[in-house]
This record gives structure tokens, C-alpha cells and sequence, in this order.
């Protein structure tokens, strides 16, 4: 049973980010088609206006999000945050996480690497953290992220130095055919061919 929630409590994980964005963006859609035509005089309209001005409009309310809106909300939410510690600690490292691989001021899956686990086994991962001399650990080890396939979860470790290979490829693809679980993987044959 609780194997079920599980995978009830990761689909909504997929599902419900991917279904409002949806929503929203038909919603926005539907509404710019309608308010177009009142304001465009059919001599100045063309095919592609409606999404053209749905992409305009979309970069114009995440440019206001983040000068004029974010600052504000931000400031009374983690006042808000602050009366709960625990909420806070998920919420952060929750954001930590997502803005390690879209973006923000630093991103940390910048370096895939492999990992070697046994003699014969490597997984793919990525190095997050080079300098561990703050928690007193040595020079020679280094954090990776082994990345799980089929969700956005994973697992951290300190490993050796010695046992990671740094690869030349780019973090996207990396992150991708991991996720994939090796089926997305670009450049080589299919397995079954």
C-alpha cells in the first residue's frame, strides 16, 4: 500500500506541474484570441498573431514577475517560511534543486561525470560540490548526484576523486538520457538493431 502512494504521490509530481502550465497557457491562448481581434484591425492582423502576442505577453508577465511582483511576495513568503522551519528546509532545498538545473545565480549540473561504483560498474552523474572543506572533509573527495532514471529523484554521495571520470558531453544530454533511462542516449545505434 504504501508502495502505491509512492507512485500515486510521484505522478502528481509529473502530472500536476505539466497539467496547470497547460491550463494556464490554453487559458491565456483562448483569451488573447478573443481580446486580438478588438484591438487589431483586420488590415493589421496576420496568421500567428495570436501566438505571437501569447509569447510577447508570457515574457512580459515573467519580466514583471521577477522586477516588480518577486520582490514583494518574496520578502512576506520566507517571513512566512521563516514560523515554519521544516516547510522550510523542504521549500529550500526543493528550489535549491530546480534552480540547479534550469537556472539561477549558480548552476550545479554543469559537469557530468561517471562514477565508479564496483570494478565493472560506472553510473552516470554529476559533480555538485568540489569543496567539502567546510563539513571537514578532505581534498581527494568530491559530491555527486546519481540522478534515478524515470524521475526527477536521485542520490547524493562522497566519493573519491580517483573514481569519477569527467565526461565531454553536455549536462542536458547527460540529464536526458538518464532520465530516459539510457533510451533518449544520442550518438549511438539502438541496442536491438
Amino acid at each position: 500500500m504504501r508502495r502505491l502512494l509512492n507512485y500515486f504521490l510521484q505522478g502528481l509530481l509529473f502530472t500536476v506541474p505539466l497539467a496547470v502550465t497547460s491550463f494556464v497557457v490554453v487559458a491565456l491562448w483562448q483569451f488573447i484570441d478573443d481580446l486580438v481581434p478588438q484591438f487589431v484591425p483586420e488590415k493589421y492582423s496576420f496568421p500567428g498573431i495570436d501566438i505571437l502576442t501569447l509569447i510577447l505577453s508570457i515574457t512580459l508577465i515573467g519580466f514583471l514577475g521577477n522586477t516588480v511582483i518577486a520582490g514583494p511576495i518574496n520578502y512576506w513568503f520566507n517571513k512566512a517560511l521563516d514560523k515554519l522551519p521544516l516547510i522550510k528546509t523542504v521549500y529550500t532545498a526543493l528550489t535549491d534543486f530546480t534552480s540547479a538545473i534550469v537556472g539561477g545565480k549558480k548552476k550545479k549540473f554543469t559537469q557530468p561525470v561517471l562514477v565508479k561504483l564496483t570494478e565493472n560498474i560506472e553510473k552516470p552523474g554529476f559533480i555538485t560540490q568540489n569543496d567539502l572543506s567546510n563539513w571537514g572533509i578532505s581534498e581527494d573527495k568530491v559530491m555527486v548526484y546519481l540522478p534515478h532514471s524515470y524521475g526527477f529523484t536521485g542520490n547524493i554521495y562522497i566519493v573519491p576523486r580517483k573514481n569519477v571520470t569527467v565526461l565531454n558531453i553536455k549536462a542536458a544530454e547527460m540529464m536526458k538520457t538518464v532520465l530516459s533511462g539510457g533510451v533518449a542516449a544520442g550518438g549511438g545505434e539502438d541496442a536491438h538493431e
